[in-house]
């Protein structure tokens, strides 16, 4: 299907192998070059920042990053298609008449809208919420329905695609914190096909609560990949650079050659000519090889899916000395400092800033370590909107421990800072200084300067889209901003997940504001319906013999 590249290219796309190589043929891949030649060439101008991030492209589709998203997608790319199971008797009524209506069809080939209809959900994505129903049926009502889909594997649905990963199939699941329990029960982590509770059993993994740890989850995300044979979409030690869209001609077919000895490979289509789109991403990067080289490579594909988490860029203070090693700004760093004994016998308190889970997880680290901790944060312990008070007491006891600590262990009722724990509740951090010190300003005005051995700034992440043009600031909500998951995730059609700023492009879980494994599930449905349609038309068009030129919107 292809002529190998004399270099003996990079092995990133790997072989497709004949039958997928015959698929390819058969939806008419547009076009992927792999480029070598020098890393600076290649990637000039890209930013000196090693960043994995899941893509998804359409004619080769592309997934960034290899997370519970990016894994998803690629199930349903992959052909597997949910249908309502013979015996499956919904618990919503008028969904389950809705899902009747149509039981010979796949979810995939049904009007989601129509389905999503009326539904309601902690998501504010109307297919993420029919998807998470369909897999947990009236979950947040405590109940543990079992899923109401069975799954078959339909080869001819096949979508080509890769997925791009920094580490192996889980993304940041393997660098979480392993000691701590998930937010989520175990159940809900899982992906489609799999049970979560039957591969741990399988495993002889002795699985204690609903809760646990990421370790678990990083290890079933790996089988999952291994088990459902996705392993040929998958690429690894993979880092991107750019990703920028391409507008391409025939009388330009060579304008994004950077260098004279850059080789190229084309996939052609059957009538043994190549296609040109205009709407084309060109994704660039490198992947490291074993001996810790670089191979830069250059895709081109008609679609892109955004699915790079909220974990690449903590969130900042934005004050004086901030930047001082003894500032830290994530849970692995200070895990890393008393697995090392830095904190030791250590006379000053841990100082940590945040009042979410992970800061939560700090003091509770802290603790266990008998490391003594000054907690700062600025709002008030009464705050209706601290997580805390949406947590129950029986299944997060730990967490309601460290609440109870911050409501009854300020510093106005415990005067002594170096106890096991002072909380102070209403502050700002104005500076570090140089000496480890840190300065502290109460919602009156009060400044306070208190004494530390490190400090751990815990107060969210956000993506970091620095790939794409301005950041990825255009495509958000509200225009010009930078892309969060809370304040300004990626506008995208509710139904199909596609960019309503950028057409070929999707995102999908935290950057559309799906924070949870059980939702982001849905984003895969959305991607991957809008994708089949248009696989199909395109398909009907080349039949026809009208296809070729431009991709089908």
């Amino acid at each position: 299907m292809y002529e190998e590249n004399e270099q003996g290219l990079s092995k990133l796309m790997g072989d497709l192998g004949t039958e997928e190589s015959e698929k390819a043929e058969e939806t008419g891949i547009e076009e992927v070059r792999f480029l070598t030649g020098d890393e600076n060439s290649v990637c000039e101008g890209a930013v000196e920042q090693e960043m994995a991030c899941e893509l998804l492209t359409s004619r080769a589709e592309m997934v960034g990053r290899n997370g519970p998203s990016g894994i998803c997608l690629s199930y349903l790319l992959s052909g597997y298609r949910p249908y309502l199971s013979p015996e499956a008797i919904h618990p919503n009524p008028i969904l389950h008449t809705k899902l009747e209506e149509a039981r010979h069809l796949s979810i995939v080939d049904q009007d989601l809208e129509y389905l999503s209809e009326g539904l309601e959900g902690r998501s504010s994505n109307p297919v993420a919420v029919l998807f998470d129903t369909l897999l947990h049926p009236d979950a947040d009502f405590g109940y543990d329905y079992p899923p109401v889909l069975h799954w078959k594997l339909e080869q001819h649905n096949y979508i080509p695609h890769i997925v791009l990963g920094k580490g192996p199939p889980g993304g940041a699941w393997h660098s979480m914190e392993g000691s701590m329990l998930t937010i989520s029960f175990g159940d809900w982590m899982e992906l489609p096909g799999l049970s979560f509770k039957e591969w741990a059993a399988s495993k002889r993994r002795n699985i204690k609560s609903d809760r646990v740890m990421p370790e678990e989850i990083a290890c079933y995300y790996k089988h999952y990949v291994k088990v459902m044979g996705l392993q040929k979409n998958f690429r690894d030690n993979v880092y991107i650079t750019s990703v920028s869209r391409l507008y391409r001609g025939k009388d330009d077919e060579d304008r994004s050659q950077r260098n004279e000895d850059i080789s190229t490979q084309h996939l052609e289509m059957d009538n043994g000519q190549k296609s040109l789109t205009k709407r084309n991403w060109e994704v660039r990067g490198y992947q490291r090889a074993t001996d810790g080289s670089h191979v830069p490579f250059c895709l081109f594909a008609e679609n892109v899916a955004l699915a790079t988490g909220t974990f690449d860029s903590p969130g900042r203070l934005q004050v004086e000395g901030e930047d001082f090693p003894f500032v830290l700004h994530s849970m692995s760093d200070f895990g890393a400092a008393i697995s090392k004994g830095k904190l030791r016998g250590k006379a000053d308190p841990v100082l940590i800033v945040g009042a979410g889970l992970t800061a939560a997880d700090a003091v509770l680290c802290a603790y266990n370590n008998n490391i003594p901790v000054i907690h700062v944060f600025r709002r008030r312990v009464t705050d209706t909107s601290l997580i805390f008070k949406q947590l129950p007491k029986k299944l997060y006891p730990e967490y309601h421990k460290v609440y109870h600590m911050m409501c009854t262990q300020s510093h106005t009722v415990d005067s002594n800072q170096h106890s096991a724990y002072t909380s102070f509740p209403e502050h700002n951090v104005l500076s570090f200084k140089p000496e480890m010190k840190c300065v502290l300003q109460s919602a009156s005005g009060l400044k306070k300067i208190l004494k530390f051995s490190v400090a751990l700034v815990l107060i969210g992440s956000h993506p970091n889209l620095f790939f794409l043009k301005d950041q990825g600031r255009s495509i958000g909500h509200h225009s010009n901003q930078p892309i969060t998951c809370k304040g300004n995730p990626i506008e995208i059609d509710p139904y199909t997940y596609e960019c309503t700023k950028e057409a070929n492009l999707f995102a999908l879980g935290p950057l559309v504001g799906d924070n949870f494994v059980r939702f982001l599930k849905g984003g895969a449905l959305g991607i991957a319906r809008c994708l089949a349609i248009r696989q199909k038309k395109k398909h009907e068009l080349i039949e026809s013999g009208d296809g070729g030129g431009d991709g089908v919107p």
